[in-house]
């Protein structure tokens, strides 16, 4: 909060809190800054107080003005302010009820896991907090592998581009926990899960293909494939699977290519896919020819027996993914993916084309927690830690007026709170919490009151009274 005790004038706080919020990218490019009159108002300060920071953050080249709309981020393309033309003449602009644009993109989540904004725990992160996930045996690993013999060969040769030999035997003995049948040998190991859908974007599209994706959806997602050049059709996602009427018309219309799905623990509202919406959606792939990706993210959150397209299909025209980040370790970046002989081929010629190989020591570290069952101990402990959370943050929503959207499962849940969660995530950036507004989860950010929590960082009365607080005086 600004303070009149800081060596920094009033003005000059509030002009580097903009700053370095649209430096971060909390606000986005086009995102509209508030009125003159409610940023005095929501900051206890008097409109002059504002004038000056505004005209700061135009002389710095951040933001600029409109006349009659207001203050604006500047996009990198965005012209010059006007000369002559200062805060002082924007500030009778009709005060904003709604933002222009949103005030946090497909990327602010992600630097949020870089850039916290206070100390205090994070509703819109997507992973868990640092805390939850420390043990003693993944150093242990570490130093198993870091022999002088071992770091010689790490250090002197390429690694095999497929990925640890070692790991994809372990990943297949895994995958057969599932009912996923697979050989090491179509196992191809990545930077990450992301880095796996990626690869499969690269090896089956082209600039301009059609793809379908389950919305609302992870954010990042639809942003990597807009940046690749690829038409995004949603498809409505269900407690029960995607919307097949919608799928259905695509195919007739549009010919897709690639169909993106999150079958079990979707993010962002926790929902399973049913046995008869897999079948059909199989049916669908095979009558128009199209592939499916199936990001399962957070398997290690979910009951084994879960219907997974993959399972179904035996890897025809399905490729799995998913990754370690969200469970185990995120600066190890290990994810994988898997699919038929002939297409592994093509997805491992992508790779290579990217990364050559990807780190030996850190996959094979992660092969002997599979190996030693640290993994399966360590999620067990992770399942329970989380379902008391989960408890006690649906518990403190309900108590706080909002109501769930989507039955609670796994890390997420999808909120109703009554107002545009855009406005929302600006005003709690000022008490130090950071949102994901359920915008950031429809492909073209359309205006919601619905928002996505992580329950792990939600179970605090103190995060709450603040929502209440800021909510009601919106």
């Amino acid at each position: 909060m600004l303070t009149r005790t800081s060596a920094q004038t009033l003005t000059e706080q509030l002009a580097d809190r903009f700053a370095e919020r649209i430096r971060n990218r909390l606000l986005a490019p086009g995102a509209r800054l508030p009125s003159v009159r409610e940023c005095a108002r929501q900051q206890g300060v008097s409109p002059h107080t504002v004038v000056a920071a505004y005209d700061q953050l135009l002389a710095q080249g951040l933001v600029e003005a409109r006349r009659q709309r207001g203050f604006y981020v500047r996009s990198e393309a965005a012209a010059p302010a006007r000369p002559g033309r200062g805060a002082a003449d924007e500030a009778s602009a009709p005060a904003a009820t709604v933002l222009a644009a949103a005030p946090a993109d497909a990327s602010t989540l992600i630097r949020g896991m870089f850039h916290r904004q206070s100390d205090k725990p994070q509703p819109g992160m997507g992973v868990l907090p640092p805390d939850w996930l420390e043990s003693s045996f993944m150093p242990a690993a570490v130093r198993r592998v870091t022999g002088v013999k071992a770091l010689q060969e790490f250090s002197l040769q390429y690694g095999d581009p497929a990925g640890d030999a070692g790991l994809r035997r372990s990943l297949a003995k895994k995958l057969a926990g599932i009912q996923l049948e697979v050989p090491p040998a179509q196992i191809v190991t990545t930077v990450g899960a992301t880095h796996a859908l990626d690869i499969v974007s690269r090896t089956l599209l082209r600039a301009g293909d059609p793809v379908m994706v389950e919305e609302p959806g992870w954010a990042v997602e639809f942003a990597r494939l807009e940046a690749l050049g690829m038409r995004v059709l949603p498809v409505p996602r269900r407690a029960d699977g995607p919307d097949l009427e919608v799928m259905q018309r695509y195919c007739e219309a549009h010919a897709p290519k690639l169909f993106v799905s999150v079958s079990v623990l979707h993010n962002p509202t926790g929902h399973c896919l049913s046995p008869a919406s897999a079948h059909r959606v199989l049916q669908m792939a095979q009558q128009h020819d199209f592939h499916i990706v199936e990001d399962d993210t957070y398997s290690h959150l979910a009951p084994e027996h879960a219907t997974r397209l993959s399972v179904l299909d035996g890897l025809s025209r399905t490729i799995y993914v998913s990754g370690f980040a969200k469970i185990l370790a995120p600066n190890w970046r290990i994810g994988f993916l898997t699919a038929s002989p002939a297409l592994v081929e093509r997805l491992l010629e992508t790779k290579l084309l990217a990364t050559l190989t990807t780190p030996a020591l850190f996959e094979r570290a992660l092969a002997w927690c599979i190996d030693q069952g640290q993994l399966r101990r360590h999620v067990e402990r992770i399942r329970l830690r989380l379902d008391g959370a989960r408890a006690r943050a649906v518990k403190l929503a309900l108590a706080h007026g909002c109501t769930l959207a989507a039955e609670p499962a796994g890390l997420f849940g999808w909120v109703q709170t009554g107002v545009d969660t855009d406005t929302l995530t600006q005003r709690m950036l000022d008490e130090g919490y950071l949102l994901a507004p359920g915008s950031l989860f429809h492909a073209r950010r359309a205006p919601t009151t619905l928002m996505r929590i992580n329950f792990a960082t939600t179970q605090d009365a103190a995060f709450w009274k603040t929502f209440v607080r800021v909510r009601d005086g919106l």
